[in-house]
């Protein structure tokens, strides 16, 4: 995977701009560690980092369709694209001639003969910007789900872009300010982020299957993909086969790679199908054993069980190891560790995130990256299957808000008076709730509850999952590790979205669809293992270490965070013994504190000026 930016200017010369362009693009360092490169015109710059994963001699970027200043398109593209070699016989037996074996000069050509219609050709992830010389237009594209980030500002007199914020942050055209719309995002709508919202003022996310065009008259948003209702025809066994042969070809499709691969094996249902699917297509491939790894604490087999973490992930991840076959490694995370991880793992997000989750998060993927490029993860399936708790949670589904922030705190309740009353955040979440439901495509004659759990997927898909593909990509990328997405491809999310609730969850079985689509793959307890959430350490010196720090920042009279939550609450709070109001809907009494802190360090290390 790769890091790219840019700049578009319509009335500066770029081409006496290329410090700017190179320190934009060398914050994107840990995206793309094998090389870099920038391309410079009069009104348009293209920097790009490289992490070479197919191609490594010659999926140079920034890519020109010609070499020399007359190029007509130039790419710079963060991604890899599943269907490349179907795109590039097809794009041959139309004349064009192919000078790499890279998916990315397959993106480009793809752009010269379909123009905005070839991302919706396209199976894969990806964040991309192309410059069409012919047209003087920018595009700028991401993938159907979000899973490859892609932000963007625009100036008086053009736009600026990058992989992540930081890129961004690096021009002088931008500051780093937080407006009433970004406080609220923040403490009320962190598990519930707003669509194409970057969270800084000015800075947008272009949004899942959707590609931006910037031209001299104006910039406009084009929606290249979209779910669409329609009745499911197909009988529970083809039901099943279909889910079966969509996830095993979407698997296949991802082990493509030049470089060393494996997997995350947590020992649920979705990492383990994953990895058995894999571990399958490489015994027909007659290639070797799959390598798979998983994360632990010190501590674990002590915690008691919660409601979101139902059971310890040790036993049955050595069950689908040794079911699968898989070469594995248990990363043991210590608390000393996390804290070290903090400051990397802020930087990496750009955004206060999910403080020891996250940390732990880096350490696993840190130690993947030692051995291997790129990593298979289970993510997604609770999403389009519904397998979080709160698609069985009848008061949830039927809360007037987003299900998962029924009956929960958030950190908006910390907020200072003046700031509430100016953010808002009841009323902000409210609308953004509605807008939500809005895009919903509706199926009509469906019964009230089928709309309704219609709805929840929707919302599941647009609203829950993207932080947490965001979280996955951001915290990879920070060590250079690609983590891709077999439940994401777009293929089984359409296919899904039709299946009714009765076949999703037979019997009132959770993902009780997927289990008996793989249930020859793997041991029983493994197929039938209840969900449990990706694990947060007993970490009992890093909440020691955190609560010290808590209380050093309420010494202190100029602490930026207090400009924006109320000291008196917290040190109440505190004192008390009570635990924060967090911003992740799983239980976790550091998260709050957690947020806390990490919301000081933000604003202190991005220089974050309030609106």
């Amino acid at each position: 995977m790769c890091g790219i930016t840019g700049w578009l200017d319509w009335d500066a010369d770029l081409l006496h701009q290329a410090r700017t362009v190179r320190e934009m693009t060398a914050t994107l360092a840990c995206r793309g560690p094998d090389a870099d490169g920038v391309w410079l015109s009069r009104h348009a710059a293209l920097g790009h980092r490289r992490l070479a994963v197919i191609d490594p001699d010659g999926g140079a970027q920034p890519l020109a369709d010609r070499p020399g200043a007359d190029a007509a398109a130039v790419l710079a593209y963060n991604g890899e694209l599943y269907n490349h070699r179907e795109l590039r016989t097809e794009l041959e037996a139309l004349g064009h001639v192919f000078r790499t074996r890279s998916d990315t000069e397959v993106v480009l050509r793809a752009h010269l003969q379909w123009g905005r219609s070839a991302p919706s050709r396209f199976n894969g992830i990806f964040g991309y910007a192309l410059w069409d010389a012919r047209q003087e237009e920018l595009l700028l594209v991401r993938d159907h789900l979000g899973i490859k980030p892609l932000y963007w500002h625009a100036h008086r007199s053009g736009v600026l872009f990058g992989s992540e914020p930081k890129a961004v942050l690096a021009n002088p055209l931008f500051r780093a300010e937080l407006d009433t719309d970004g406080i609220a995002e923040l403490f009320a709508l962190p598990a519930a982020p707003s669509a194409g919202h970057g969270l800084f003022r000015g800075l947008h996310e272009v949004r899942p299957g959707h590609l931006v065009a910037v031209t001299r008259a104006a910039t406009r948003e084009v929606r290249y993909w979209r779910l669409e209702s329609a009745e499911h025809r197909d009988d529970a066994a083809t039901t099943r086969g279909t889910v079966r042969d969509l996830l095993a070809d979407a698997v296949e499709r991802q082990l493509i790679s030049d470089v060393p691969l494996c997997t995350l094996l947590s020992g649920g249902v979705d990492s383990s199908a994953v990895t058995a699917l894999a571990a399958a297509a490489r015994e027909r491939a007659g290639q070797g054993k799959i390598t798979s790894f998983s994360v632990d604490f010190p501590g674990s087999a002590d915690r008691t069980p919660d409601a979101w973490r139902t059971t310890r992930d040790a036993p049955y991840v050595a069950a689908a190891a040794e079911h699968i076959g898989t070469l594995h490694t248990t990363v043991l995370v210590p608390d000393d560790d996390l804290l070290d991880a903090r400051d990397a793992v802020l930087r990496a997000r750009d955004r206060p995130g999910w403080g020891e989750m996250d940390a732990s998060l880096h350490l696993l993927f840190r130690e993947v990256r030692r051995r291997s490029t790129v990593a298979l993860s289970g993510e997604a399936a609770d999403e389009i299957f519904g397998g979080y708790p709160y698609f069985h949670d009848a008061a949830a589904v039927a809360a007037p808000t987003f299900p998962w922030l029924h009956g929960k705190a958030t950190p908006a309740d910390l907020l200072r008076a003046d700031v509430r009353a100016e953010a808002r955040p009841e009323e902000y979440t409210a609308a953004a709730y509605h807008r939500s439901l809005g895009e919903v495509p509706r199926l009509p004659g469906e019964s009230a509850h089928d709309a309704r759990i219609r709805e929840v997927f929707h919302l599941a898909l647009t609203r829950w999952l993207p932080p947490l593909l965001d979280r996955v990509d951001r915290v990879s990328m920070s060590v250079g590790l690609e983590v891709r997405v077999p439940f994401c491809d777009h293929r089984l999310v359409e296919y899904l979205w039709n299946v009714p609730w009765a076949l999703k969850a037979p019997d009132g079985r959770a993902k009780g669809l997927l289990r008996d689509a793989v249930r020859d793959l793997l041991p029983p307890q493994v197929t039938d293992r209840p969900k449990s959430g990706y694990p947060s350490t007993p970490a009992v010196r890093y909440t020691e270490v955190l609560t010290a720090r808590a209380q050093e920042l309420l010494a202190d009279p100029n602490a930026p965070v207090f400009e924006l939550v109320d000291r008196d609450l917290v040190r109440r709070l505190l004192a008390e013994g009570r635990p924060l109001p967090s911003p992740r809907t799983a239980p976790n009494p550091v998260g709050g504190l957690d947020h806390l802190v990490q919301v000081d360090e933000w604003l202190r290390a991005y220089r974050v000026g309030l609106r």
